[in-house]
């Protein structure tokens, strides 16, 4: 299982834990890292996610979410696919990075992009037909596919 996590979920874990569903998510989120770590499915991320995390004002969460990054062992490298797709899921009403980090999962041939956007989530199953790759809220995504277990 190829696991692409966007920026809001690599952060998630260091949000403020008091609230129930932010706490859920951090453990979901937790989980599935877990699990990539040990081999049983596979991060992806991208240079869209290097650049994000680049991004981050507070120099300690950067550094957390940069170790978290590292778990990853395949990164999407932004080309001329990647930007023409970007480029076109903008034109739909998706924020830069957010078409970024669609196009890489796609690219990178995830079987799900996990986000805790609520504003991705809701433009993302308007448009469902348009993605190659499922578009989830890691708690809920994690639920489904460990009650099978």
């Amino acid at each position: 299982m190829r696991i692409y996590l966007d920026v809001c979920c690599l952060n998630r874990p260091f949000d403020d834990q008091t609230q129930d569903r932010l706490r859920f998510e951090s453990e979901a989120v937790l989980t599935i890292l877990h699990r990539c770590e040990i081999g049983k499915w596979e991060l992806v991320i991208s240079e869209a996610t290097d650049l994000e995390v680049s991004k981050i004002p507070k120099d300690d969460r950067r550094r957390k979410v940069t170790i978290l990054v590292s778990l990853s062992k395949h990164k999407v490298l932004i080309d001329k696919e990647v930007e023409r797709r970007a480029l076109f899921l903008k034109k739909k009403g998706f924020k830069p990075f957010d078409a970024l980090h669609l196009a890489c999962a796609e690219k990178g041939k995830a079987d799900v992009l996990l986000t805790t956007d609520d504003k991705l989530l809701g433009k993302a199953k308007q448009g469902i037909k348009m993605f190659k790759v499922r578009i989830d809220n890691p708690a809920e995504w994690l639920a489904e596919v460990i009650k099978d277990e």
